[in-house]
């Protein structure tokens, strides 16, 4: 029943003599269960209208029994006022006359020995614990005893006592116990159990969840270092570390705190909160992590780690937590900043990376700010400066010193307020308003910004940078003390101004942008006066350009005669420019009697030229197949050797629409019949033209692909020497002159789209490289130019240190760093800090970006070695990465070669630590910038001198294809007449020559050497390739091309030479057809040798798998193909496919 019962007698003494007053009991009333007792007002009413007076506040109670009372063990701690009792027979709180049977079934707290049926356990916290004992275990549940005795000796963890104490005991609902030592035991999961005042089964409680006996260990600190003053917030890593109820860290003997994660809050006791889950704690502490603030250091060094989780203490002596000195600052560059801060500071000092998340702050009248900072390395850090307005105070406009400018480091109180510093802030810059909010302008006019403070007065170079945006698109700036000129993008339409300086930013209002005037009336009759003669015009264009056709032959001869005459004037250019590649490819002729060259064996050769790309590819792998698979593919490779069948399939492959260009690519397993491969050669020559239309066919990739496997002994023993010398040839005659880093364009080129059109200065320097494979051994000259970036320094370095080193056998230029000496006073390093002007010289590491990069509003240009300023002669370094994998197979290597390096340095400059010197790559702060190295890559209409969008490239550029053409010109020469030769070379032709002549394979390896070499290959010498490889193919070319005007460079480099090519091939094939035939046996006994030869290189069963799919794909098209063939039929070739079909649907 919902009622709340009024059963009190009320006493209340009056004045005149009467001693109480009586009233009836009463019944009130109300839904729900939310309330169990509720205290009233009482007040009693004479004669209907006096209230007697209530000076002592009595009040009535109203309760229900049942309300928050649903277990036997709430209902028996109700107030005995109330007389509420356990009514046993309904299981629920209700008062003895509500009980039906009462007197035996109604239970009260009046009764000594009344205890609670049915414990019940809800929760346990916390659920592990170490073995050594003391967690103290807090058990939440029902009915759990009503007074302490009767749980005293009842709760036990397995075979574990766990002791309950009293203070913390909730009569009915709580017991917290401290668990006893588990060592001896060998238990894991102990189940908890509660027994109140005996163990029989109504008065016995499991809990629904087991507790675990773990053993906590920890294995990491990170970071593993800080500031000897503390304060560092630091994670510990290991395993079962949320075991427990009660944890401490120490750090060298001192108590790591345990805080809330987060800005502004004070340390927390995690200890005193143990008992409860809080949502902070998990922040804190986790199974696999502890987080806590370090103390202070006593002297800097190792301090020992040990964690202490109720009796149980950790400690590791792997494990160690390393305190450096406190970092400090000695240099804030530049020194100012307006009052809305945002700008750029450079901070250098000592131990900075020690600090993971420094911040800088500055205090100036009410407003004390900070914001954030970047380190980079140990010496530099950059931050953005904290703003500093208040309605209070600003600066004025020759600025004013902060109250305070410090930085907040973890602990170190040294650093809150730096007073060495002479920081200012200046006012923030004052612009105009545009004209009532709206300014219009034609799309090519300027947008003038007036105002002041635009400049704020302060020493050094350091400016204010300014953006400003039409809408979301940034204008170019012209900056003066009193005005910002913007040259509009092009634009139209009505767009937002905003004007940004660091953290400052304004808006003077809207630009209209009009697109131009409609034209008026005047302009129009003389647009059409205009358009009248303009027609008259093109008439006589018209007839010019008719008059002009029947010249075509003329011009054709004048323009062959420009080239002969282009090419005598660059005759000694290229004649000196032969005799100093000659004596460079002496040397290397020389070098390579010696190392030799890197071919690739043969089954690296197969692989890059049939599958490239693909390094994993299965028929380099063994095959794992169910006996019925095996016998069906060794059927399904009969059927292969079978000449007819292998045909009947490629032509029905061919024919089939959804037969892709890869799928093609993945015929290249096929196999020629071993016993038949010589008489396949002409069918298979056939079935190129069989598909006319196709890009290129499966019989065409087979008949390719077998001249690869045959032609690598020819490569190796004739043309693999003329290949690779024209490809050194190429890569040094490019690397003579300047090569653009970002486009890949170059002085000295064979392709019109590869070549640099624009006038570069550069002078060649011969820098001394240390060796570092031997620190004995003498420095190496190598040739590089002062416009070179450091990675391709770097490259050319290594290109001379490893000479005659396979590619992949050496270090990339990625895992090395170039060290150098360079002249400290004249570089523009003021922003670094004076450390970097000690002494005369000073080391440092070169890289292609840096803090030293220049920046021109949205340009940035990679560092060469005339950035640096290194010299003629200089001495540089090859040092691996810390961190490269380079380093890590070479670190002894390392460790000498670098230690040579710094003693050589530290003779002649400070003694500073090399990575004191070492600049960090820096990430771009400013948005939208782009990377150029020799030539901008420009991306807007207006075209250059030298466009690619001509088809006439003027004299100066055609003089340099024709320079680099002919000091090239021996090296084609001398791979295309090895290639087109049978003379003195007979031995090492394949027999296979005298049928065709494998025009793809030889395109395929002269553009692509590294398929033959172990070589790295450019995007320079690959543009250059692919010249000769199209020239190879025009020399190999029937018909005749007619040159002209629009003709491609490229065939009019070649021109002159491509019929004297030509003659070449003619004399080949004439040559191939006086060779005497060859037989039969022969022919298959040179083509078994090689089978036998690279057996064991592939593996066949893969490969039949592969192609077996094309059969299952195209099953009834192959079957029915079979059956329309007579001699198909003879042979009974369907039915043997079926056979293997059969055979390989049984293994599924």
């Amino acid at each position: 029943m919902n009622l709340l019962f009024l059963s009190v007698l009320l006493s209340v003494t009056v004045t005149n003599g009467h001693s109480a007053l009586l009233c009836l009991s009463w019944q009130y009333f109300y839904e729900g269960n939310d309330i169990s007792d509720l205290p009233v007002n009482l007040s009693v009413v004479w004669n209907g209208n006096f209230i007697i007076d209530n000076p002592q506040n009595i009040q009535a109670h109203l309760y229900k029994c049942s309300a928050l009372r649903e277990s036997c063990g709430l209902c028996l701690k109700a107030d005995p006022r109330f007389e509420c009792g356990w009514c046993v027979s309904e299981r629920r709180c209700s008062l003895r006359q509500h009980c039906p049977a009462f007197e035996s079934s109604w239970m009260h707290a009046s009764n000594g020995n009344s205890r609670c049926a049915d414990p019940k356990i809800i929760k346990l916290f916390p659920e592990t614990g170490p073995r050594q004992g003391g967690t103290r275990l807090t058990i939440i549940g029902e009915n759990l005893g009503l007074k302490f005795e009767d749980v005293r000796n009842g709760v036990r963890v397995g075979k574990v006592i766990c002791i309950p104490i009293e203070s913390e005991y909730i009569s009915a609902e709580q017991i917290v116990c401290e668990i006893g030592e588990a060592s001896p035991s060998k238990i894991q999961d102990a189940p908890v159990e509660v027994c109140v005042r005996d163990c029989s089964p109504n008065y016995k409680a499991i809990a629904p969840k087991s507790f675990t006996f773990v053993t906590p260990t920890f294995s990491q600190v990170t970071p593993a270092r800080g500031p000897l003053s503390g304060g560092t917030w630091i994670s510990i890593k290991g395993k079962h570390l949320n075991a427990g109820s009660d944890i401490a860290v120490t750090i060298g003997g001192q108590q790591c705190a345990f805080s809330w994660i987060g800005k502004g809050t004070d340390s927390i006791d995690m200890n005193a909160h143990a008992q409860q889950p809080l949502c902070w704690e998990l922040r804190l502490r986790n199974a696999g992590e502890i987080r806590c603030k370090t103390p202070p250091g006593q002297i800097p060094g190792e301090s020992p780690i040990l964690i202490h989780i109720n009796r149980a203490v950790l400690s590791s002596p792997d494990v160690m937590y390393y305190y450096t000195e406190d970092p400090t600052v000695q240099k804030i560059d530049p020194e100012w900043s307006i009052n809305s801060g945002g700008t750029l500071l450079t901070v250098t000092g000592t131990n900075l990376a020690t600090i993971k998340e420094p911040r800088i702050r500055a205090k100036y009248g009410s407003a004390e700010t900070e914001n954030n900072c970047t380190v980079h390395n140990d010496t530099t850090m950059i931050c953005y400066a904290p703003c500093i307005d208040n309605p209070i105070r600003s600066p004025p406009e020759l600025g004013d010193r902060p109250d305070e400018i410090g930085f907040v480091m973890d602990n170190v109180q040294a650093l809150l307020i730096i007073n060495k510093t002479n920081f200012v802030y200046y006012p923030d810059p004052v612009f105009e308003p545009l004209p009532s909010g709206m300014l219009e302008l034609k799309p090519s006019s300027p947008l003038i910004l007036k105002g002041r403070n635009l400049l704020p007065p302060a020493s050094g170079n350091s400016r204010l940078n300014y953006t400003v945006l039409i809408g979301d698109t940034p204008c170019a700036l012209t900056v003066s003390e009193t005005q910002l000129l913007c040259e509009s993008p092009n634009l139209t339409g009505q767009h937002k101004v905003t004007i940004k300086a660091g953290g400052f930013e304004f808006s003077p209002g809207t630009l209209q942008i009009y697109s131009d005037n409609l034209l008026t009336l005047p302009a129009i009759i003389g647009i059409g006066g205009g358009g009248g003669l303009l027609l008259l015009i093109i008439i006589i264009v018209l007839i010019a350009y008719k008059r002009k056709s029947r010249d075509a032959d003329r011009t054709l001869k004048r323009l062959q005669l420009q080239m002969d005459n282009l090419e005598s004037r660059v005759a000694l250019e290229c004649k000196e420019a032969f005799a100093e590649l000659q004596t460079d490819i002496h040397e290397l002729t020389n070098d390579l009697d010696g190392a030799g060259i890197p071919f690739l064996d043969y089954r690296t050769y197969a692989m890059r030229v049939l599958f490239p790309g693909i390094e994993d590819h299965p028929v380099l792998k063994e095959m794992e197949v169910q006996a019925n698979v095996e016998k069906s593919l060794t059927l399904f490779g009969q059927l292969l050797n079978k000449k007819h069948f292998l045909l009947t399939f490629i032509r029905t492959l061919e024919a089939q629409r959804s037969f892709s260009m890869r799928d093609r690519g993945n015929q290249k397993d096929l196999r020629l019949p071993r016993e038949d491969q010589r008489t396949l050669f002409s069918p298979l020559i056939q079935l190129t033209l069989y598909f006319p239309y196709r890009t290129e066919s499966v019989a065409e990739k087979m008949l390719t692909n077998w001249f690869t496997f045959l032609l690598y002994k020819f490569l190796k023993e004739c043309a693999g020497e003329p290949l690779f010398m024209l490809y050194c040839a190429i890569k040094q005659q490019m690397e003579k002159g300047p090569i653009d880093a970002i486009t890949g364009e170059a002085r000295y080129s064979l392709s019109e789209d590869k070549l640099i059109r624009q006038q570069i200065d550069y002078k060649m320097l011969t820098l001394n490289c240390v060796n570092p494979e031997n620190e004995n051994a003498p420095e190496i000259p190598v040739k590089v130019l002062n416009c070179d970036t450091i990675t391709q320094v770097k490259e050319k370095l290594l290109d001379a240190v490893y000479k005659g080193v396979p590619y992949s056998q050496r270090p990339k230029a990625g895992d090395m760093d170039l060290v150098s000496t360079i002249p400290s006073d004249p570089m523009p390093f003021s922003s670094i800090g004076a450390e970097w002007r000690q002494g005369r010289m000073a080391r440092i590491i070169l890289q292609d970006e840096d803090v030293t990069t220049k920046i021109d509003n949205d340009w940035k240009r990679l560092n060469t070695l005339a950035h640096y300023q290194v010299t003629d002669g200089s001495s540089v370094a090859l040092v691996p990465k810390q961190n490269s994998a380079y380093n890590i197979s070479n670190s002894s290597t390392f460790t000498k070669s670098l230690s040579r390096y710094e003693s050589m340095l530290r003779t002649a400059s400070s003694p500073d630590s090399l990575r004191s010197r070492t600049p960090m790559i820096t990430p771009d702060l400013e948005s939208g910038t782009k990377l150029w190295h020799l030539v901008k890559n420009h991306d807007h209409m207006d075209q250059r001198e030298g466009d690619r969008g001509s088809k006439m490239v003027s004299e100066i550029y055609l003089t340099r294809l024709l320079a680099t053409k002919g000091t090239l010109q021996k090296f084609v020469d001398d791979l295309f007449e090895t290639i087109f030769s049978t003379a003195h070379r007979g031995s090492a032709l394949p027999l296979a020559i005298k049928y065709i002549l494998p025009l793809r394979f030889w395109v395929n390896v002269i553009k692509n050497p590294q398929f033959v070499f172990d070589i790295h290959k450019n995007s320079i010498t690959d543009a250059c390739l692919s010249v000769v490889a199209q020239t190879f193919m025009d020399s190999c070319s029937t018909s005749e091309h007619k040159l002209g005007k629009d003709s491609p460079s490229n065939k009019l480099l070649y021109a002159k030479d491509i019929p004297n090519y030509k003659s070449w091939v003619e004399r080949y094939y004439a040559d191939i057809a006086k060779m005497p035939a060859i037989s039969d046996q022969d022919m298959s006994a040179y083509l078994a040798e090689q089978s036998r030869l690279h057996l064991s290189q592939f593996n066949s069963m893969s490969a039949l798998h592969e192609i077996y799919s094309y059969i299952t794909k195209y099953k009834d098209e192959i079957l029915a193909a079979l059956e329309k063939d007579e001699q198909a039929r003879r042979q009974r070739l369907r039915s043997k496919l079926e056979q293997a079909i059969d055979t390989m649907a049984l293994s599924s």
